[in-house]
């Protein structure tokens, strides 16, 4: 379950001893307009860290299945546990179905093209349990606050950080708060993000802190 949340948080839900930053000198820079589109068979692995532990608590490997107009269907799979399922997307990396739950009308960790320096989004959706009928009300905005370049296990890439932060409040319990901050450096390269952290709050009190790192991808030529 919690390797549902970290991804729903999205996701994916970490962080390798090889990385270095560096600041990328172009702050007007717009996401390029030729960004690899995902086609099935595209794949991307992540590590993913406890942060609170410091150790690795899953490996994970995304691809897509299938890829609709509007949508983004992956099938994600856990090392070594046999552990797998389905997760839809729109286009624009937004969750909008992770097994029981469901996002009227996304989850709001995804992007808003073109992709540049100062750009910035609100969003307010509905959370639903399907399983047992409990109801969030998110309510958020994020905001690309940088361009950095990220070396993982996969490569070194070019990338926009993209800082998100929500509040999402429970319908059926109104003592029941959760908050959430996201961090993501995204690469138009790769049609994904290399690297995202996740801290979340439960009442108030941090109950996860998550990082997670691409250590390899594959995209399918069609």
């Amino acid at each position: 379950m919690l390797y549902r949340i970290v991804v729903g948080l999205i996701f994916l839900l970490c962080v390798s001893s090889v990385f270095a930053e560096d600041s990328v000198p172009n702050p007007t820079a717009v996401a390029n307009a030729s960004m690899q589109e995902a086609v099935p068979g595209d794949q991307w692995t992540y590590e993913i860290r406890d942060e609170i532990a410091g150790t690795l608590k899953l490996t994970r490997t995304d691809m897509v299945t299938d890829v609709s107009k509007n949508e983004i269907a992956v099938r994600f799979e856990i090392s070594d546990t046999g552990n797998s399922g389905n997760i839809l997307y729109d286009r624009s990396w937004n969750i909008v179905g992770d097994g029981p739950f469901k996002y009227r009308p996304n989850d709001g960790t995804g992007f808003q093209l073109p992709l540049k320096l100062g750009a910035q989004w609100k969003f307010s959706i509905d959370v639903i349990n399907s399983k047992n009928g409990q109801t969030f009300r998110r309510v958020g905005d994020s905001r690309v606050t940088g361009q950095e370049n990220i070396t993982t296990k996969a490569g070194t890439f070019k990338t926009f950080v993209i800082e998100t932060n929500y509040t999402g409040k429970s319908a059926q319990d109104i003592t029941l708060i959760n908050q959430t901050s996201t961090r993501t450096w995204f690469s138009s390269d790769v049609n994904h993000w290399v690297r995202r952290t996740i801290v979340w709050r439960q009442r108030g009190h941090i109950v996860q802190s998550s990082l997670i790192e691409l250590t390899d991808y594959g995209h399918k030529k069609q």
